[in-house]
C-alpha cells in the first residue's frame, strides 16, 4: 500500500489531492453547512483569523464516528472564540441535522 492509499474494512481506497504535512497551509475547500439560517456553503476563507480544527469522519451513523463527533462537540464548547471546529462527513445535510438533533450536538 502506497502513502497515497488508505484502507477501509481492508479494502484500499485512493486518496486524491496533495499530501499534507504538519505545518502546511490548508488548501481551500467548499463544504455544505447547515445552520440556523439553513444550508450554506463555507470555505477556508470563512474562518480567516481563526484556528480551524477539522474532525473528518466517513459517516456519523457508525459507533466510532459518533463517539468522535460527540467528544469534539464537548471539547469545542470549551475552546476560545478564535477557534472553530468543523466535523466533516459524507452524510447528506438532512442526515447530519437528524444526527445533531438526536445527539444534542450544537457545535457541528
Amino acid at each position: 500500500m502506497s502513502a497515497r492509499t488508505v484502507k477501509m474494512r481492508g479494502n484500499p481506497l485512493p486518496v486524491a489531492g496533495p499530501e499534507l504535512r504538519t505545518g502546511d497551509r490548508a488548501p481551500d475547500f467548499k463544504l455544505h453547512q447547515r445552520g440556523p439560517e439553513g444550508l450554506r456553503d463555507v470555505s477556508l476563507r470563512d474562518f480567516a483569523g481563526k484556528t480551524l480544527v477539522l474532525s473528518v469522519v466517513p459517516s456519523l451513523d457508525t459507533p466510532v464516528c459518533e463517539a468522535q463527533t460527540k467528544r469534539f462537540n464537548e471539547e469545542a464548547a470549551r475552546l476560545p472564540a478564535n477557534v472553530a471546529v468543523l466535523t466533516v462527513s459524507m452524510d447528506l445535510p438532512f442526515a447530519q441535522a437528524r444526527f445533531c438533533g438526536d445527539k444534542g450536538i450544537d457545535w457541528f
